[in-house]
Formats: C-alpha cells, sequence, structure tokens
C-alpha cells in the first residue's frame, strides 16, 4: 500500500474543489479536526457521528469526510458526545474534514445536482436562494410522470421511503430539488412554476404552506438526501488520486 497524499495537499484540494471560501455558512467548513499526516484510505459519511468516527477508525482510515461536522458556529465545552467524539478521532489519528452548503451546491458531486441526475432532469437552473448563492436545483423531467410514480422512483433511488403532500398537479413535469431541511423553500418552489419540490425533511408548518399554495412536496429523508454528495465525492477522490474510499453508512430514519 502506497503511503497515500499528503493530508494538507489533499484538504487544499477539497477547499478549492468545493469553493468552501465561497460559502457564508454556519458550519465551520474545511478541516475541523487534523490527523495523520498522509492518507491512505478516505471513509465518508454523512454524519460526524461517534458511530461514524468509529466505524472509520476500526476501517483504519486516516481521513473522515463528513456534510455534518462538528462545530456550528457557536462555543461549547468540550463535554459529553463532543468530548467522546473528539477523544475518538484523536485516539485514532483520524483527520475530519466537513462540507455543509458547499456539498450541496457543488454542480458535480453536490447532493442536489446528484439526485436531479438520477431524476434525469433537463434545461436545470439554480434554484434555492441561501444568501445570494442558490444551494438547489430547478429541471424538467424528459416528458410528464404521475406524481405518485415520481415518489416511487425517489424512493428507489434512495433506498428510504419518502412521504407525499399531494396538493398540486397529478402529472408532474418541473422539480425544484434541495437536500435536508428545506421545508422553507416551499414558496420558491411555487413561484420558480415547479409542478412538484423534492426535500429532505418535513415540517409542521408545510402541511399548510402546501395546500394553501397548491405544492406538491416529496419528503425523501434529510439522512437519504444528504448521502448522495458525500457518495459522490469519495468516487472523485477515488478516481482523482488513486486512494481507497469507503462509504459509512449510518441512517437516522429521519
Amino acid at each position: 500500500m502506497t503511503n497515500g497524499p499528503a493530508r494538507d495537499a489533499l484538504v487544499a484540494y477539497l477547499d478549492t474543489y468545493l469553493d468552501v471560501a465561497g460559502w457564508n455558512d454556519k458550519s465551520l467548513n474545511g478541516l475541523q479536526v487534523e490527523g495523520a499526516d498522509a492518507v491512505r484510505r478516505i471513509a465518508l459519511a454523512t454524519d460526524a457521528a461517534l458511530a461514524t468516527i468509529s466505524l472509520a477508525a476500526e476501517a483504519r482510515c486516516q481521513m473522515l469526510i463528513v456534510h455534518h461536522g462538528l462545530f456550528w458556529g457557536r462555543m461549547e465545552p468540550v463535554t459529553g458526545p463532543l468530548r467522546a467524539r473528539l477523544a475518538a478521532l484523536i485516539g485514532a489519528g483520524l483527520s475530519l474534514y466537513a462540507s455543509h452548503l458547499p456539498l450541496d451546491a457543488h454542480p458535480d458531486v453536490g447532493n442536489n445536482a446528484v439526485l436531479a441526475g438520477l431524476l434525469g432532469l433537463e434545461d436545470r437552473e439554480p434554484f434555492g436562494r441561501w444568501g445570494d448563492r442558490a444551494i438547489g436545483v430547478l429541471g424538467r423531467l424528459p416528458g410528464p410522470v404521475d406524481r405518485a410514480e415520481l415518489a416511487a422512483r425517489i424512493e428507489a433511488f434512495l433506498g428510504a421511503p419518502a412521504d407525499v403532500l399531494a396538493f398540486g398537479v397529478d402529472r408532474v413535469r418541473t422539480v425544484a430539488v434541495v437536500s435536508g431541511a428545506a421545508a422553507d423553500l416551499i414558496p420558491e418552489a411555487e413561484a420558480s412554476g415547479a409542478d412538484v419540490f423534492v426535500t429532505g425533511e418535513t415540517s409542521h408548518t408545510a402541511f399548510h404552506q402546501a395546500r394553501e399554495r397548491g405544492m406538491n412536496v416529496v419528503f425523501a429523508g434529510h439522512y437519504a438526501t444528504e448521502t448522495l454528495g458525500v457518495r459522490a465525492l469519495g468516487d472523485h477522490l477515488a478516481e482523482r488520486f488513486g486512494i481507497e474510499t469507503v462509504f459509512l453508512d449510518a441512517p437516522t430514519g429521519y
């Protein structure tokens, strides 16, 4: 086995490739915990949970790349679960790299770009404003499909059940996509002319927003919709650096 790329070179590449500096995000994107100098195997996961950190250590990885990291713009005491996670990372010599909004929005390996590709969306354009940038995708299916058929396709792609608020047209073609917890973008989806809005996590208020706006909304799971980016990023890094990567699946059911 080769020594692998240097940690700092890999971090520099990720920072540039994901445009980390171009995003105003509550997540501390980039290298959050420094581990081994050389990286021979990379683990990728949606969350920096103790479960995924332990799995990465068991797999003898030197870096764990996640969508949801440990630090979210506020001071926290290093106690309880945070202490346990940091101790596990440092004890295993694991670097932790986090990419939140940059990995949602990336045009090639982003959560939303990958899901749009799976759905075969054409004529894509940016959707889902975050400040002065967009994190999602708006596009058109090759032809109209039944609302229930689209939901079934999404379930098949993601391997998780989807909840549907069926308040719009029965046959859909224009689709807006934003992974994770984006129910507050239902008004923007309506304004964009989308027939259906696909996101991850539902909320109590989403029901009335969708019904009163005559919108179809598919809630495909926060976790399920945000496994796509880290998987695609792992494939990209394996090809780019000739390095072994492993996806760690730790579903939450949400």
